[in-house]
């Protein structure tokens, strides 16, 4: 592969030219950032209606943790089926279960809220392998490399912008209308998705697909046997669960930007205040997420042996970064040092997937990167409830910071291992 620079001009021509790049762009824009919209409101909500960090613990586990029992499935679904179609179905019925959170009006309903996040996730998690086992079917050549990167740009982006105006919309606006507006943006992404027109390999000869299907393990032990085949596909597999061991960073922000870094700006009340300070926080990560790719992609380039040396120094980004933030006391100091971090993971992410595109047949895809994400939001949640019950028990939110900081020298030592694989004759 020629290691050219991925550049902002590379981005704007491969959405000009590429139709369906095009559509599905649009769609990740629309819903990304209705998701992060809400995800503010929910966790003000938690910490108003119960006061616990470890409420907030189990929203992110429910926001992620079904995604790893329903990736089996959800890889075999998309295929064996058509990936366009399963991500408009995802798309509508997300749009349907969010509108069901109006519903939800005081501690008594919090239960509701936790089923319907939990409903939310299967449906993200059906959506999730299917969009990105896509992009290689609608690019091609170094195009893949340049479709990945810009599609987890453009997640940092819309988690950026999501959680810094959602979390305004929902201070002076009221939750419901930030519920109302993910509701819609689903909707507007399932007619984005609906006019894409692009051939799906994986279905040839395939017979139809069944319901008891589902039931068939025969798929996933196939899907299976073809990882274990390839060390160095498996190894990139679980860059992912690395990244993973930063997912106490759902609990750490939001009680930081709430409790330590409330923005107390006039005409502000102390829980309007504190809502600021968790978009803060969590703007501030989707920034770092944002210019980590777009640096790293210009100084690295495309060859595959300097985007897995990157993911080294992605990982040690990350560690430092929480680091860091373990020691500041000024809002706008502990927001660069979370972008420093997040830069780091997004890196790693975004390389990662570029590795897995083009290393995974097409037949596989959709198990491999459903298993993929399964085992890392299975870390994400471990850790983001060790973190959120550690808080409740006594720790500050500053002591879990800079555990959570070490902790990501076990991945970085990792990958270093793993490299190995790839310098053996």
């Amino acid at each position: 592969m020629e290691n050219r620079p991925i550049t902002l001009r590379d981005y704007r021509d491969l959405l000009s030219r590429n139709r369906n790049m095009r559509m599905l762009w649009i769609a990740q824009v629309i819903s990304e950032i209705g998701d992060w919209f809400y995800t503010v409101a929910i966790y003000s909500l938690l910490l108003e209606y119960t006061g616990s960090a470890k409420s907030i613990a189990l929203a992110f586990s429910l926001q992620v943790l079904p995604q790893f029992f329903s990736s089996p499935s959800a890889g075999v679904l998309n295929d064996r089926m058509s990936r366009r179609r399963v991500m408009m179905f995802a798309d509508f019925a997300r749009a349907a279960i969010v509108a069901c959170m109006l519903l939800v009006r005081g501690p008594s309903m919090v239960p509701l809220l936790y089923a319907l996040l939990f409903l939310e996730t299967l449906m993200w998690a059906l959506f999730e392998p299917g969009r990105t086992a896509t992009i290689p079917n609608i690019t091609e050549g170094a195009d893949v490399t340049t479709g990945s990167a810009l599609s987890s740009i453009t997640w940092s982006f819309n988690f950026a912008i999501g959680s810094a105006i959602g979390g305004v919309i929902a201070a002076f606006f009221g939750r419901d209308v930030v519920f109302a507006l993910n509701a819609a943006s689903f909707v507007v992404s399932g007619m984005m998705i609906r006019r894409m027109q692009f051939d799906e390999p994986h279905l040839k000869d395939l017979p139809p697909f069944r319901a008891r299907d589902l039931l068939d393990f025969h798929p996933i032990a196939e899907g299976l046997r073809y990882v274990r085949s390839d060390a160095k596909l498996m190894a990139t597999m679980f860059v992912k669960s690395g990244i993973g061991f930063l997912g106490a960073n759902w609990v750490i922000l939001p009680v930081l930007g709430r409790e330590a870094f409330p923005l107390r700006l006039p005409g502000l009340s102390t829980d309007q205040a504190g809502t600021m300070g968790m978009s803060l926080l969590l703007g501030a990560r989707g920034v770092g997420a944002i210019l980590g790719p777009l640096v790293a992609g210009y100084l690295v380039g495309r060859a595959e042996p300097r985007l897995r040396g990157a993911i080294v120094a992605a990982f040690v980004m990350s560690g430092a970064g929480y680091l860091a933030l373990s020691r500041m006391n000024d809002p706008w100091l502990a927001a660069g040092a979370v972008a420093f971090a997040h830069a780091g993971t997004s890196i790693a992410w975004i390389f990662s997937t570029a590795l897995l595109q083009t290393a995974t047949d097409d037949r596989f895809r959709g198990r491999v990167f459903s298993v993929e994400f399964g085992f890392s939001v299975l870390n994400m949640s471990i850790m983001s409830t060790a973190a959120g019950t550690m808080i409740d028990r006594g720790a500050t939110a500053f002591d879990v910071a800079a555990l959570t900081g070490s902790v990501m020298l076990i991945p970085a030592v990792a990958w270093v291992f793993a490299l190995r694989l790839w310098r053996e004759r």
